[in-house]
């Protein structure tokens, strides 16, 4: 059944709204707290998925991004102590900018030199934070979390309801442009850029575009970070677990839809936090590139791709 677009955002806001009311009856601050781990690689997955699975176009950069919304949060705490809310849109509005320079600077570029050229953007902009002492430079900065709304328990609940969010507008977002002309652009572009462009899509506006909405929904995705941690400093907030996460989550899911982000973020998430309770946390990425080598030899296409293969053989 294929819902319209008002009846899956109401869908899925009213699914968010449903988790927060079970998690609120348990009444356990560990579960919001690793809840809010679990939908930030939620929405980052579904974040990434817009360039780089729509588009193909590989983003090693999501840190980049993610790290803009974060230290925006930063700036403006120390300059105005704004609520998080409005820190998320401005960590949104930051990181889309960037995504504007980083599609103006980058685009012409394809294939592998794209790649790269993200991954350049993460390595420059850490080394001009590590370098900034207004955000604590390479010694980091201690932020104290404000009180939680009067309407909520606590500000784990808080941070929760929040990042989940962000998660929403995410996958409301991807879906909406997996479903229209835009959407239909970038997917003749990951097929066949220079037919695309042979037929008349607007190929370069069509990959900036994608890149602003990359690019805003990770800085929104890494703003309230700061809140999270409370102490923010160069190496976490450029952590290689979150640009290995936001490219193995899609890859394992699938990347054709935006359902494949969703379904590996969870899966992945899952077993990183359970791998972190039972075991030990420095496992995160042994588990990453475990299951991404599985995927890749198994499972090219993802979880998508196997559900639809079997669909397929059971036509037959």
């Amino acid at each position: 059944m294929k819902l319209s677009m008002p009846v899956f955002a109401a869908f899925v806001i009213g699914l968010c709204a449903t988790l927060l009311l079970v998690l609120h009856a348990i009444d356990n601050d560990y579960l919001y707290f690793g809840g809010y781990l679990l939908f930030q690689y939620v929405a980052l997955a579904v974040a990434w998925n817009i360039l780089g699975g729509y588009a193909g176009y590989i983003n090693f950069g999501s840190a980049a991004f993610m790290a803009t919304g974060s230290y925006t949060t930063v700036v403006l705490v120390k300059l105005f102590a704004l609520p998080l809310p409005f820190l998320i849109l401005a960590g949104g509005a930051t990181a889309g900018l960037l995504g504007l320079f980083t599609a103006a600077m980058t685009l012409r570029f394809k294939g592998i030199f794209f790649a790269i050229a993200t991954l350049a953007l993460a390595v420059v902009l850490q080394t001009i934070v590590v370098n900034w002492d207004f955000v604590g430079g390479s010694r980091g900065v201690y932020l104290v979390r404000p009180p939680a709304p009067a309407f909520l328990d606590s500000f784990a609940q808080y941070l929760f309801a929040l990042i989940l969010g962000v998660t929403a507008l995410a996958v409301i977002l991807a879906r909406f442009i997996e479903r229209s002309t835009f959407g239909m652009g970038l997917a003749a572009i990951r097929e066949n850029e220079l037919a695309a462009e042979t037929c008349g899509v607007p190929t370069l506006r069509l990959k900036i575009a994608a890149t602003v909405v990359s690019g805003a929904l990770m800085g929104m995705a890494g703003a309230p970070l700061p809140y999270y941690l409370t102490y923010m400093e160069p190496n976490s907030a450029f952590a290689l677990t979150h640009t290995v996460n936001s490219v193995a989550m899609p890859l394992i899911g699938g990347t054709s839809s935006w359902t494949g982000p969703v379904i590996g973020a969870l899966l992945l998430g899952l077993a990183q936090q359970t791998a972190t309770v039972t075991i030990s946390s420095g496992l995160n990425l042994l588990v990453v590139g475990g299951l991404l080598m599985l995927f890749v030899l198994a499972a090219p296409e993802g979880l998508i791709g196997l559900l639809h293969l079997a669909k397929r053989r059971g036509a037959t």
